[in-house]
């Protein structure tokens, strides 16, 4: 057993003063406890850690490098053949130098468990690696390494676009049938075994990169855990699964697959206020990732109405183009602010607008993540992010008025100490082991980007 004391913390029970939370040998939460021990010291806010229900890790390393526009428009399809360029390069090296450093990253960031859409899976050319799970093995060595709480959603990616179309040449290191990809799950989860508090689900990739026929094949795959699915991020995607089948992604999820509890569609950006209202009453968990929407230049998830309709939310970082979870909720909230010309509109009359946000994302992403974690009571994971309370942004602030000031006023700089299964992992702002993945990701990146 393990004590962690807190000035203040951000309970189930909400801000309670002077904590003691006693962490179990399995990483978990013993007990929490209030009032203070006599010559006890107690230091900083707690809060639960982030989950982050969303992330490309291999896309850390081309951050920036899409920041250039062409001559026709840019936008998420002319992106996309950037990332390609530079995926074809990536060796399983590369891909766990870079995770580290997402993972480093996301840490320091106040996100504390990981689900990973997990998608490059083969050699350059399409031809498997002698481990058909290499890619994802070095994706979970890399949260070994950095302690990072893994959920592991190796994706199913069989066409290049609706109705079966073939896979293009930069995809093929995507590609899986059925049958393979089954093989690719049971290697997969041989890598996971000796990660603690690991799961794994699947994540078909979109609706155009899979048939209906496919989808039925490998949604028994997932044996319980979560189901992650891309869905509407695009107009151009919603027109085309439109002329595909005569309804929209969502509407046609809704229709054709089981989606409730244990499933995430990430973004759902462009849905109707039918699809809308239907997602939220469905169970499943919205996967939004603002500041790569804002990035790829995606649209606006409508949040006051799936909220009102009593919709389940997470973030994710996706793209890592930038890695601050602060920074998601705040992009949240404010494209919502820019589209209604309002202020706080995913709050409520007389309440914080942080603590909303952030107390959602914590119970959407730990049900997308299928995971004990997103609040500090007994039983949960001991996964906490603790500010400090000397911060400019939070001088003389405490409780909601803190994190609020965190979520708008500050950021990933506000963070003193990260703790995953009670395990301090982040002191004074800095991983533990930043100095060294960090050099071994900036040798990666100078070979690559030369």
């Amino acid at each position: 057993m393990g004590k962690l004391r807190f000035g203040q913390a951000l309970t189930s029970a909400g801000w309670v003063e002077n904590v003691t939370v006693e962490t179990a040998p399995d990483g978990t939460i013993a007990s929490v406890e209030a009032g203070g021990e006599d010559g006890a010291t107690y230091a900083g806010m707690a809060l639960p850690g982030l989950p982050n229900l969303h992330s490309h890790a291999f896309q850390r390393g081309m951050a920036g490098l899409a920041e250039r526009r062409g001559e026709a428009a840019d936008s998420f399809w002319t992106w996309r053949e950037v990332m390609y360029a530079f995926l074809e390069r990536l060796t399983p090296d590369d891909v766990e130098a870079i995770a580290r450093e997402a993972f480093v990253e996301m840490l320091e960031a106040g996100f504390t468990a990981l689900g990973e859409f997990h998608y490059l899976h083969h050699a350059p050319g399409g031809a498997p690696y002698d481990d058909l799970a290499e890619m994802a093995g070095r994706i979970a060595a890399a949260a070994s390494e950095t302690g990072m709480g893994l959920t592991l959603l190796p994706v199913f990616y069989m066409h290049g676009g609706f109705g079966g179309a073939p896979l293009g040449p930069a995809q093929q290191r995507f590609g899986n049938d059925p049958e393979r990809f089954a093989a690719l799950l049971d290697a997969s989860r041989a890598h996971l075994a000796s990660l603690p508090d690991a799961r794994l689900g699947i994540a078909p990739h979109s609706l155009r990169a899979i048939t209906p026929e496919t989808l039925a094949e490998v949604l028994p795959l997932a044996e319980g855990g979560p189901i992650h699915i891309h869905a509407a991020e695009q107009e151009k995607e919603v027109a085309d699964c439109l002329a595909w089948s005569g309804a929209r992604p969502v509407e046609w999820l809704l229709a054709n697959a089981p989606v409730g509890l244990g499933w995430c569609l990430v973004h759902a950006t462009h849905m109707s206020p039918a699809e809308t209202e239907a997602l939220a009453r469905s169970g499943a968990v919205a996967g939004l990732c603002p500041v790569t929407e804002a990035n790829l230049g995606d649209g606006l998830f409508d949040g006051r109405s799936f909220l009102a309709a009593g919709g389940a939310f997470g973030i994710g970082s996706d793209s890592n183009v930038r890695i601050d979870a602060a920074e998601e909720l705040r992009t949240l909230e404010y494209g919502q602010r820019l589209r209604d010309r309002e202020r706080n509109v995913l709050g409520r009359a007389a309440s914080s607008t942080g603590r909303i946000l952030y107390e959602g994302a914590c119970a959407g992403g730990a049900a997308a993540l299928s995971r004990a974690i997103g609040r500090i009571e007994p039983g949960m994971r001991a996964d906490i992010v603790v500010l400090d309370a000397a911060h400019p942004a939070l001088a003389g602030k405490a409780g909601d008025a803190a994190l609020d000031s965190f979520l708008f006023a500050g950021g990933r700089e506000c963070i003193a100490d990260v703790y995953v299964g009670g395990e301090k992992l982040v002191e004074a702002g800095r991983h533990r082991d930043r100095q060294k993945v960090r050099a071994r990701f900036s040798a990666t990146m100078e070979r690559l980007v030369s």
